[in-house]
């Protein structure tokens, strides 16, 4: 997906990636390793990622939004706390949106962002819109994004901006997480799918989801990232939830 992704209008995402795993054992937060080279020329995420397991990975490849600078302090996933947090597309007219956002962000939110992208302000969102929550695991973090993205939505609404915002999301405390498809204008909408299994394992190069012992596996990515049957496109305008029973619920958003 760095250099040839098949469902973007250009197939190069070239500006820096990042990786988030959990070791719940070391950490309750994830660790990180990032960098503003492309992930297909990194010998060190080669080295790193065959020698790392994890039961719960986020990993991003970004092309940056101009005019928003390429840095590692832009690149995706972002961290507060617990969360990891990535997205896939952008708000229309951010830079003029950008102080009104704030605004309405706690201390502790607006704290959080250190980089200049769009995506992090929305994690800083997410953060606030889940101190709200009086649910626990998947269902809150569901309803945090969902009334995360309802705000978005208003925002750019209240300042007339031209285009609708694309919030392909993705957050996760460790053991839960949550991820959107979704753009109001539903024909422009970025790709997603989804695939569930016992476990998914790769031998020789060539990666599948197989039976096995345990309790299951799920993979959330913008293409599909193997040959195998089970990859199924996520509806337009839904959220996908799982939890520690690795049991997946599609939801409206």
């Amino acid at each position: 997906q760095s250099q040839q992704s098949r469902e973007r209008p250009e197939p190069m995402n070239s500006d820096g990636f990042w990786v988030a795993w959990y070791v719940p054992t070391l950490s309750e937060s994830p660790g990180l390793f990032r960098a503003c080279t492309p992930a297909w020329s990194n010998a060190n995420l080669r080295e790193l990622a065959r020698v790392t397991q994890s039961g719960c990975i986020l990993a991003h490849v970004r092309a940056a939004t101009p005019p928003l600078p390429v840095s590692d302090q832009n690149c995706h996933p972002f961290v507060a706390g617990r969360l990891a947090f990535m997205h896939n597309g952008y708000i229309p007219g951010f830079m003029g949106l950008r102080r009104k956002l704030v605004a309405t962000l706690s201390d502790e939110a607006y704290r959080i962002i250190g980089g200049s992208t769009d995506s992090e302000h929305i994690l800083a969102l997410m953060v606030d819109a889940l101190k709200k929550q009086s649910g626990v695991g998947a269902p809150a973090l569901a309803a945090a994004l969902r009334h995360t993205l309802k705000h978005i939505d208003a925002l750019v609404d209240e300042a007339g901006v031209a285009g609708d915002p694309h919030l392909n999301v993705a957050v996760s405390d460790g053991v839960n997480a949550v991820v959107s498809r979704y753009c109001r204008k539903a024909e422009d909408i970025d790709s997603l799918y989804l695939h569930q299994g016992k476990a998914y394992i790769c031998e020789d190069g060539v990666c599948r989801m197989v039976e096995s012992e345990g309790s299951g596996s799920v993979i959330v990515s913008s293409e599909p990232l193997s040959s195998d049957p089970g990859w199924r496109p996520v509806p337009v305008n839904h959220s996908v939830s799982s939890g520690a029973d690795k049991q997946v619920s599609l939801e409206p958003v």
